[in-house]
Formats: structure tokens, sequence, C-alpha cells
């Protein structure tokens, strides 16, 4: 905390409010149903889900938007490209395999000689799911979730932070779960992979407090996007390969593998895009490092909180102390 009880975000969040009242009423000739105007924003694993939604949500709202997806061509690509044309949309399909080194970096390429060399946001919402017992989850089941939820992310926020540096701005959007921070038993690796999202998006966000950049992790709980049926269709190839005595060791997990689910239930997707699209207009220095997402249950408000509290009596005294306090305050 600053002097007399307000730190830096404290303050900013106060002019933020003051700036939100100023902008409700917009100026002569302002288009106030497009507040994203100007920004440019780059989403991974856009062919579907939270990606797809939110290529058309935020370029409705007027921002530049480079939607990747790997394996082009591919329907997904045709009927984005088909719906930004008819509604008039800023919206380009970029190829990216976030599992590649090559076609990370040919695919960012690719975008920033279209913008000039300069880009706003980063969106990293690629991630999958595979089910079942963590002793059941193989090198070929785990080195894929690995790749894609953790280093996958990594590789794309290498590939635009050069740029961002240079610009002195930008902001990375994290897609992690409410299962980054709490655990059910039966889902493999994908909290370990969420988990390590967190720690590697919260040091991140350390580290690019100098450079102007900004992170925020994403923890949505769950909702109806297609990851269910795709997480299902390679809890099945893994249950195939598995030897029975291996399933017979795990009885209450494994023997549904493979069988569709609840599908996230009846909640609404848009949450997410929504919820991004309202950070991306916060003033710098006001946005939340973490912003749980869901009409229902929040348990990992909890462990977010005495996390923040833990990192700050950790480090708030240390040399790092500055950095974490702008993050965290």
């Amino acid at each position: 905390m600053g002097h007399e009880g307000i730190n830096r975000r404290q303050m900013l969040g106060v002019s933020a409010a003051v700036l939100g009242a100023a902008c409700a009423a917009p100026a002569a000739g302002a288009d106030a149903a497009r507040p994203l105007d100007g920004t440019t924003i780059l989403i991974t694993g856009a062919a579907s889900g939270f990606g797809r939604l939110g290529a058309e949500h935020y370029a409705r709202l007027g921002a530049r938007v480079f939607a990747s997806m790997r394996n082009l061509p591919r329907p997904e690509a045709a009927g984005l490209e088909k719906l930004a044309a008819e509604e008039g949309l800023a919206i380009e399909v970029v190829e990216i395999d976030v599992t590649s080194d090559a076609s990370v970096a040919d695919g960012v390429a690719a975008v920033l000689a279209k913008t000039g060399g300069t880009l706003d946001v980063l969106v990293n919402n690629a991630g999958i799911g595979l089910g079942g017992p963590v002793e059941v989850q193989d090198m070929e089941a785990t080195k894929l979730l690995f790749e894609t939820n953790v280093f996958g992310a990594h590789r794309m926020a290498r590939a635009v932070l050069p740029a961002m540096r240079a610009a002195k701005k930008g902001q990375i959007f994290q897609l992690s779960s409410q299962l980054g921070r709490v655990i059910v038993p039966g889902l493999g690796h994908y909290s370990p992979t969420k988990f390590a999202l967190e720690a590697l998006s919260e040091g991140l966000a350390y580290e690019l407090v100098p450079h102007g950049i900004e992170v925020t992790i994403i923890q949505p709980g769950g909702y109806p996007t297609e990851i269910w049926a795709k997480s299902t269709s390679r809890a099945a190839a893994l249950k195939a390969r598995t030897p029975q005595d291996l399933l017979d060791a795990y009885p209450q997990m494994t023997a549904g593998m493979g069988e569709p689910g609840s599908g996230g239930g009846s909640t609404d997707p848009m949450d997410v895009p929504r919820s991004i699209a309202e950070i991306i207009q916060m003033p710098r220095g006001t946005r939340p490092l973490r912003r749980p997402v869901h009409p229902g249950a929040k348990p990992q408000e909890a462990i977010n909180d005495v996390s923040r509290q833990a990192q700050l009596a950790m480090l708030g005294a240390s040399a790092y102390g500055p950095w974490v306090k702008d993050v965290l305050d």
C-alpha cells in the first residue's frame, strides 16, 4: 500500500470509474457500439468454442481480429470468413498450430506483417482436455496436453512479446480454468497443465511490468463448448490403447472413459469473450491478474486470495516488491 493507504491500482481504479462515466456519453461522431476500434487481437484455437465466439465478438466491437487455427483449409475457417464478409467484420484467418515452433513463428510473423509490426492483444485460447486417471495417461497423452496447454501458450507469448516490448504496451490473456486452482480426480493432466499455465502466467505478469505489458488469467468454470466432445474422443482412443489390467485398477474412473458427459451444462459460453472484451477496455494498471468466470460457484476465488496474500508477504518487501505490488495491488 502507498502512503495514506491508497496504492497505484486503487488510484487508477478511481480514475477508471471517472473515465468510464465520462465515456458513457460519447462525443459526436463516436461510435459507442465499437469500443475496440483500433485494437488488434490475435486469438489461438479460434475454430470453435471461446476462440470462435471471441473472434466474432471482438470484431463486432470494432477490433481487427486475427483468428488462428491449425490444419487449414478447413470448414470452420471458411465459415468464419463467410460470416466476416457478410457482416463486414475485420476478421482474418491465420494458420497457427501452437504445438509447432515453426508454425507459431510463421503465423505471428504473418500477422505482424499485416499490422506494421504491432499487436495489442494476444488471447491464448487454444487448449484441450483428456480424461482418465493420471497413471492411465501414457506419455503420448501427457505430451499432447502439455504441448498444447502449456508449451503452446509459452510459444505464442515468446513470439509476440518482442513487438509488445518495442511498443511498451500490450495485453496477454491466458485461458486457464477453475481446475487450474482446484483438482477433480479422474481428469488426468488437465489440472496439472492448467496449474502450470497459472504459474507461468503469474511469473510472466511480474516480469513484464517494466515493459508496460499486462497479463490476465481467465478462469472459466464449465461451459458447453466443443472441448467436451473432443476430450471424449481422445479419452476413447487412450482407453483403447491402455492395458486392461491398468484400466481395472481404477474402475470408477475408467468405466466411463470415452463416453459423452454433461458437456458443461447450460451456461452461456459468451461469458468468457464478454469478460475479455471488458478487461481490454479497462485502463492500463487496473486490469486484474485473474478473472474467475462462471454464473455458479467459483471455488478458486479463495485460493486466488490466499495466493495473493502469500505472494505479497513473501516478495512485497523484496527487490521484486514493486513489480509484485503492481500486479497484485
